[in-house]
């Protein structure tokens, strides 16, 4: 179910803001910023105060847009996001266990991976998309290498490093979306500066798109 929903979101915007740090009175008001910006898949890191209270309120406010965890390290915790509210599970490593508990779930599951190895792997073991992380490592040349043995409907999302001025290279390379993290939200960040920079990537990513 949300693997089909995951890939609804992700065609209406595939960009997913990584809201690590945030508070669950941050969450309602910063989902909104993001949400009227174009984002439509957000990522509470399970590392961030009380992430499931966060991910509640998200869910629960803006059932437009799709919510899950972060830094999702045990199979153990996807019942609690699941629970919360939560559709979508990300880690910054491939564990077939994590995978193969969203998936029993009905969740969406974006496992890091970094090599060939590590990303057929995943796929083998259903991921719904890959995350490549860190994004610092995983250069373009990478992403293009890559890109040119997994299957053609792989999703490939770098995340680390990820700015509005290097998405065009990524996307060249064979990048399907990303996952952005600081360079859109880091904590204390106000709402109407993390609205500008969420236009930013959107506007980035529009423009990749026209290029």
């Amino acid at each position: 179910m949300s693997t089909s929903a995951f890939r609804t979101a992700f065609g209406a915007c595939p960009l997913v803001a990584i809201l690590r740090g945030i508070t669950p009175e941050e969450a309602e008001p910063a989902a909104a910023a993001l949400i009227d910006a174009g984002f439509r898949i957000l990522e509470v890191p399970l590392n961030s105060p009380e992430p499931l209270r966060s991910i509640e309120r998200i869910a629960r406010a803006h059932p437009q847009a799709m919510v899950g965890a972060g830094t999702v390290l045990r199979a153990s915790e996807v019942q609690d996001v699941q629970s919360a509210g939560g559709q979508l599970i990300v880690a910054p490593n491939f564990s077939e266990a994590v995978v193969r508990a969203s998936l029993d779930r009905g969740m969406a599951c974006l496992p890091g991976v970094a090599t060939p190895t590590e990303a057929f792997a995943a796929l083998d073991a259903g991921a719904t998309g890959l995350k490549l992380f860190p994004g610092e490592m995983v250069t373009p040349p990478v992403v293009k290498a890559i890109r040119a043995v997994l299957p053609k409907d792989a999703l490939l999302l770098p995340v680390g490093g990820i700015s509005t001025s290097n998405m065009a290279a990524y996307r060249a390379a064979g990048a399907d979306g990303f996952g952005i993290g600081s360079a859109l939200y880091t904590p204390g960040v106000t709402i109407d500066e993390l609205a500008r920079r969420a236009r930013g990537f959107v506007d980035a990513w529009s423009g990749t798109i026209r290029a």
